[in-house]
């Protein structure tokens, strides 16, 4: 049976080996990876799924703004290749989401497919004015802001210096 653990109580080479197996070694050229660069993922709100001492699963969040806004950007969710379908990626959603539910609900960002994250309340309806330091697909770029809460309408996602 899997155990969800702190992402940070993972070894770094076993984290890198599901992300090169889930994206390919080429993934630091994506978007989501600029505003990361120089980041460490949120530790609360980052998540791995472990099984026979091996990470079949990851989520991890990050520090991102636009302007003075801060915003929780959700990525990369990572699943080891030959268990995707089976709900890891669900179960460290609904983690991450019960995790950032007890830090007050921050409004998050990700570039993902919307007919899968959808179901968490992530929609493409709030980032119509917002841009990226790279290419993306509009209804790619996804947002969540379950406080209802005054967001910019437009701007350019940037890595969040101030969490540096």
């Amino acid at each position: 049976m899997p155990e969800l653990v702190p992402l940070d109580s993972v070894a770094p080479d076993k984290v890198k080996r599901l992300l090169d197996d889930a994206f390919g070694a080429d993934r630091f050229g994506r978007t989501a990876y600029l505003l990361r660069k120089r980041s460490k993922p949120i530790g609360p709100l980052s998540f791995a799924l472990v099984e026979n001492a091996e990470a079949i699963g990851t989520i991890q969040c990050w520090p991102v703004r636009i302007g003075n806004f801060s915003i929780m950007l959700v990525g990369p969710v990572a699943v080891t290749p030959d268990l995707q379908g089976k709900g890891i990626g669900h179960q460290l959603m609904h983690a991450m989401l019960d995790a950032a539910a007890k830090i007050g609900e921050p409004v998050m960002v990700m570039i993902g497919d919307p007919e899968y994250y959808e179901r968490f309340g992530f929609t493409s309806e709030l980032t119509g004015g917002w841009t990226l330091p790279g290419p993306w697909e509009p209804r790619r770029l996804l947002a969540r802001n379950a406080r209802g809460i005054a967001v910019p309408q437009t701007g350019m996602l940037e890595e969040d210096e101030r969490a540096l």
